[in-house]
């Protein structure tokens, strides 16, 4: 499959460079919470941040791009072992992949029991740089910062960075600050803190939650996709409706990942990167080449434009969008359905419900 290697960090690189130029992306928004329409797109494109570097929470308190991506050295140029900061180098492969910059060793081999009962055993290092590099890349480096168990969050204080800056849309949260250290609180009582989270790993596959039949996966070579386009008329009826970003992926990475064996696409499971950017925390941008080679024209998503979203969400994700138009769904909740399309408007026969953004 696709290897972010040296290119994610070069899209890094390219996006902080971006930033500091005035603006990313050429996206349509206006004002703090200022209401943006899509160009050609022919409807409200909602409400969302402006004005804020898109890597927000993961500019790690001023280091930037380096606190995940080292330049030079690999953990030893990023501050060593993301369990006990012991400077301690564990992983002779750090760094080797995405230029990374934290010694993922304490999580090789370490077993997540998440929501539902399912189980992610993430790989050894053996295999972790070979055959499972998409477990590696999109569920293990997540977990350096964010696991609060084995890997203790450096940089991180454990609580949303959007909520503790104060900008997330009013009255659609509560008072309670918003976990980020996803292992150290109290799912299932604790006994296991993943418990609560929504599964990752070769078992979260999409055939398990029901969507795989609606797609067809065509692969280049055995681990390697080539492309993911809707099968069956209600899932084109969705995607022309809200679209599937987080399965199809961007221009520079699939959305879900296969195993290394996989010639079909069978086995196409979720990681933290299938539905989170760790690039844009506010802004989802349909790359040109996904808009029109997986989404097709009449896609709701237009191929470059820019929509909003929160929490690094890899898809126009936006609860200040409200839903005052119960002939509109929340992109909220169109978000979940890419997956979960059982529950769709159109899987149940209502194809006009088009998409509040």
């Amino acid at each position: 499959m696709k290897k972010l290697m040296l290119a994610m960090f070069v899209v890094v690189i390219a996006v902080g460079l971006a930033a500091a130029q005035g603006g990313p992306y050429p996206g349509p928004f206006t004002g703090t919470y200022g209401t943006a329409t899509t160009s050609g797109a022919g409807y409200t494109a909602g409400t969302g941040l402006s004005g804020y570097d898109i890597l927000g929470a993961h500019q790690n308190g001023g280091r930037g791009c380096a606190g995940c991506h080292a330049p030079h050295s690999g953990s030893a140029g990023g501050g060593g072992n993301v369990g006990t900061y012991t400077g301690t180098q564990t992983d002779p492969l750090s760094g080797s992949d995405a230029l990374f910059g934290q010694d993922v060793a304490p999580l090789l081999g370490y077993q997540l029991k998440m929501g539902n009962g399912i189980t992610e055993t993430l790989p050894g290092e053996s295999t972790a740089y070979t055959t499972q590099t998409a477990e590696l890349e999109g569920i293990a480096m997540c977990l350096a910062c964010h696991d609060g168990v084995v890997a203790k969050g450096g940089m991180m204080v454990g609580t949303s960075w959007e909520q503790r800056m104060n900008l997330l849309p009013a009255g659609v949260y509560g008072t309670h600050l918003i976990p980020t250290l996803l292992g150290n609180d109290s799912g299932d009582g604790n006994t296991s803190g993943y418990a609560n989270d929504h599964p990752v790993g070769v078992n979260a596959t999409l055939a398990a939650v029901g969507v795989a039949s609606s797609l067809t996966f065509t692969t280049s070579s055995a681990g390697n996709l080539a492309t993911i386009t809707p099968a069956t008329t209600a899932y084109k009826a969705f995607v022309a409706n809200y679209g599937y970003p987080a399965i199809a992926g961007s221009v520079w990475s699939f959305g879900v990942a296969i195993q290394s064996t996989d010639t079909t696409g069978a086995t196409a499971f979720i990681t933290c990167t299938t539905c989170h950017n760790q690039h844009s925390m506010y802004v989802y941008t349909a790359s040109p080449s996904y808009g029109v080679g997986y989404q097709g024209a009449t896609a709701k998503i237009v191929a470059g434009g820019s929509y909003p979203t929160y929490f690094f969400i890899n898809s126009p994700y936006n609860p200040g969008a409200g839903n005052n138009n119960p002939q509109l769904a929340a992109s909220t909740t169109q978000f979940c359905r890419q997956c979960h399309f059982d529950t769709s408007n159109e899987n149940a026969g209502v194809t006009t419900v088009q998409t509040q953004f």
